[in-house]
């Protein structure tokens, strides 16, 4: 009984492995992950980790992804938002990226229209992330609407590490509740703060949002296809920001992600014997 309970508590763990690994030429980064933590289930599931192992990790990308809440508190009040304001997008959208583009954009001059436009294409990635988590979580349907919003980054990369399917809900609890905690908390500190200097430009503090949106993206740059996605959104944006309204050049950047795996699709089908449209 012991053995069932066992095996049936680890989520299909080398089918989870396979659909994983083929995921990962198709979705990139996410199928990444998902291959890498199938892997790790397939490998670990005979073995449950103790909780306050799973408990330990969980609040240490808690805390230490949290605390970032502060400068985005104080990016927010700087672009022009209030307090209240800056609090509501923490609260209700809750999750950092898209969060960091929205308020950026304002700051920068762009229209409402466009920020909101560009802080949607970046959280359109955590739809892909609910799908995978969904058939790994298993969660009742009464739960699911309310665990959606704890749908990000980090709740994924945690509970895509556990080896079996009650460490990943322990993961993705303990992750979501600490990081959301934590993050409206030094929202309203920072967006506090920030009404309380004046003028954040002359502090230097405007560079704050930036700089913590580029600390996110960082780590995410791990294979050379995504690199040359970064690059050439980058050149994209900074070209086009003298021509274009503000908030567009951002819009038009995420063009380079379908660009690059155009080529890099291309250049696979010709070196590869055999595939279609390839050269023999």
């Amino acid at each position: 009984m012991a053995e069932r309970t066992a095996v049936e508590d680890t989520p299909n763990a080398g089918a989870g492995a396979g659909a994983g690994a083929g995921d990962t030429g198709r979705t990139g980064g996410t199928g990444g992950a998902a291959g890498a933590a199938g892997a790790v289930r397939g490998a670990g599931a005979a073995g449950e980790r103790p909780d306050r192992v799973v408990v330990r990790d969980a609040l240490g990308v808690g805390v230490a992804v949290g605390l970032s809440g502060f400068a985005f508190g104080v990016t927010s009040a700087g672009s022009g938002l209030t307090v209240w304001q800056s609090c509501a997008l923490s609260l209700l959208v809750f999750t950092g990226a898209s969060q960091f583009a929205l308020v950026g954009a304002l700051a920068a001059g762009g229209g409402a229209v466009t920020a909101a436009a560009g802080a949607l294409f970046l959280g359109v990635r955590n739809a892909f992330y609910g799908l995978r988590l969904s058939q790994l979580l298993a969660l009742p349907r009464a739960v699911r609407p309310f665990a959606a919003q704890w749908v990000i980054d980090e709740t994924t990369a945690v509970s895509l590490a556990q080896p079996t399917r009650r460490n990943a809900r322990m993961g993705f609890a303990v992750t979501g509740l600490s990081l959301y905690l934590l993050w409206n908390l030094t929202t309203l500190l920072g967006a506090l703060g920030a009404e309380a200097i004046g003028d954040t430009a002359l502090w230097g503090l405007d560079a704050a949002g930036p700089a913590v949106f580029l600390a996110l993206l960082a780590p995410m740059l791990r294979t050379t296809t995504e690199r040359a996605v970064a690059v050439l959104a980058v050149l994209l944006g900074l070209g086009l920001l003298p021509v274009l309204p503000a908030g567009v050049p951002v819009l038009v950047a995420a063009l380079a992600a379908p660009a690059v795996l155009y080529v890099v699709g291309r250049r696979e089908r010709t070196v590869r014997p055999g595939a279609p449209g390839g050269t023999r």
